[in-house]
């Protein structure tokens, strides 16, 4: 029964800094939204390929994120990372723990 605690608790950690990276992937994206940098930029293509389609779909079904042409969709997004961080992530950590036991 270790096998599969341990199991669950390393898929809880990996999905925890998978989450954790794509945070820190859409910062970077919000801020260089702020300022205007070279659409070419390889760097600049990734980031926006990586998370435009979140956002466009946070955009579809949450059509109030958009104030006054400022885009509240990276907020959103962040938010709705941090909860499924705090409840998917904790609840595996939490059965991982209880497996072991």
């Amino acid at each position: 029964m270790f096998v599969l605690a341990n199991l669950v608790t390393t898929v809880a950690g990996l999905l925890e800094f998978v989450i954790n990276f794509y945070m820190f992937v859409i910062i970077v994206a919000a801020f260089l939204g702020w300022v205007n940098p070279d659409p070419y930029n390889v760097i600049v293509r990734t980031l926006k390929a990586a998370t435009e389609p979140v956002f466009f779909r946070i955009r579809k079904y949450l059509p109030f994120v958009m104030v006054n042409g400022f885009d509240m969709s990276p907020i959103v997004a962040l938010l709705a990372l941090q909860l499924v961080n705090g409840v998917i992530v904790r609840s595996l950590l939490q059965l991982g723990l209880r497996l072991a036991n």
